[in-house]
């Protein structure tokens, strides 16, 4: 069968789409509609491919040979041009194999008291508190130092000033990549370079004790034998930052916010968690929290070579974005319902990608997954958790999803 032609919105400059994409939530599902699972649009003056659905992404991760990572130029520049996601090849694959010790079973089990411990102070936190509080906020608060603290082993000292910076930095990840002053792009630079420097010196400090993670790291490159520049190290730490945070507090705020706003699935899942089982429903909530808001909305890729998805011709050097949002079948009318049973009755078979897919899955999986489970128990055992009334619960969606208002709660003790 032939290939069809790539389909195309037609745009010319790409300001249109640009607009729509960052105002409008339903961009790509609207598009999927009109044109199908696979098209063409332009984004920034850059023309980008996107794809969802389960044969054309199965269809691109069987051709990691002909692909490579790519990222808008302004995540470029964030994160740095050493950075383990600016790299291809066997220059990416050596460096993410060492990097990703610091995200093994062995050191997983090392930071798991400290994840708990931090859960504990959390709990605490939400019941003494004399008013509502922002529980997104504190999410976000709790990833950063779970990978600040225990993998990187700051002091509370340095956790909280790297944190102040960290944000500024991760707002202007996906945005207009220019520098001038005042913009969120300015501003995300400078603070850069402050998390540099002081990534800089917990390296010079810390590398060489147990404290935290980073032995495991300096171990690991010199078996690899790839240089020990503090310059290169000190990206990959901050790319770690990143890739231990964003998808975590995104997925810990969408987890409780579900919960929230579907009182009879947390009952359903109190029932499981007070038991002497497995948590197999913890299992299922999280994953249906995965399939309805990814935290990782997509990733990219680079094709160096003309490819084939879902039957459609995509010619050499095209940037693919594939879009991670669950799409919709005949025989799956309530896909818009949050139903966690669909994961344990057999009724979902599509795959999920909620961290991204192939050799560049998000490098924090792992430390997600435990963290996600560690906080869902610790918290949902201790406190039950009250939303405030009046409040937005939309979600904005970049650079991942998070409740636009905090998602504010109060807490009883259970």
């Amino acid at each position: 069968m032939t290939a069809a032609a790539l389909p195309s919105t037609g745009a010319v400059t790409g300001l249109g789409e640009t607009l729509a994409f960052f105002l409008d939530p339903s961009f790509s599902q609207r598009r999927f509609r009109e044109l199908g699972d696979v098209f063409e649009t332009k984004l920034l003056a850059q023309s980008i491919v996107f794809i969802r659905g389960e044969r054309a992404i199965s269809d691109l991760l069987k051709l990691e040979y002909s692909l490579q990572g790519w990222w808008p130029e302004s995540v470029q520049q964030l994160l740095g041009s050493r950075s383990l996601a600016n790299r291809n090849g066997a220059d990416h694959k050596a460096r993410r194999r060492v990097v990703g010790q610091l995200f093994s079973s062995a050191a997983l089990s090392r930071y798991s008291p400290s994840i708990e411990s931090l859960v504990n102070d959390l709990a605490q936190e939400l019941q003494e508190a004399n008013g509502p509080i922002p529980l997104a906020a504190r999410m976000r608060r709790f990833a950063f130092s779970v990978i600040a603290t225990t993998v990187l082993g700051l002091e509370a000292t340095n956790r909280d000033a790297l944190f102040a910076d960290f944000e500024i930095w991760t707002r202007a990840l996906f945005s207009v990549p220019l520098a001038l002053p005042g913009t969120p792009f300015a501003k995300a630079l400078a603070a850069r370079q402050r998390l540099l420097d002081r990534l800089k010196t917990v390296l010079q400090t810390n590398s060489s004790s147990e404290q935290g993670g980073l032995d495991l790291l300096s171990g690991g490159l010199d078996e690899a034998g790839l240089p020990l520049d503090d310059d290169d190290l000190v990206e990959q730490l901050l790319l770690l930052l990143f890739a231990g945070y964003e998808t975590t507090a995104s997925s810990l705020s969408c987890l409780f916010r579900a919960l929230l706003l579907n009182p009879e699935v947390e009952h359903w899942l109190m029932q499981d968690l007070n038991s002497s089982d497995r948590p197999s429903r913890l299992d299922a909530t999280i994953l249906e929290v995965m399939r309805m808001t990814p935290p990782v909305g997509g990733f990219f890729r680079r094709n160096t070579q003309s490819i084939e998805l879902a039957n459609v011709a995509i010619p050499k050097g095209k940037v693919i974005q594939v879009v991670l949002s669950a799409s919709s079948s005949p025989d799956q009318t309530d896909l818009e319902t949050f139903r966690p049973q669909r994961h344990l009755d057999g009724s979902f078979q599509q795959t999920l990608l909620p961290f991204g897919g192939g050799e560049r899955v998000c490098l924090g999986k792992a430390l997600a997954e435990l963290e996600i489970r560690l906080m869902a128990v610790g918290l949902l055992q201790r406190v039950q958790l009250h939303l405030e009334p009046g409040q937005d619960l939309n979600l904005q969606l970049i650079p991942s999803p998070m409740p636009r208002e905090g998602l504010l709660v109060r807490a009883t003790a259970r």
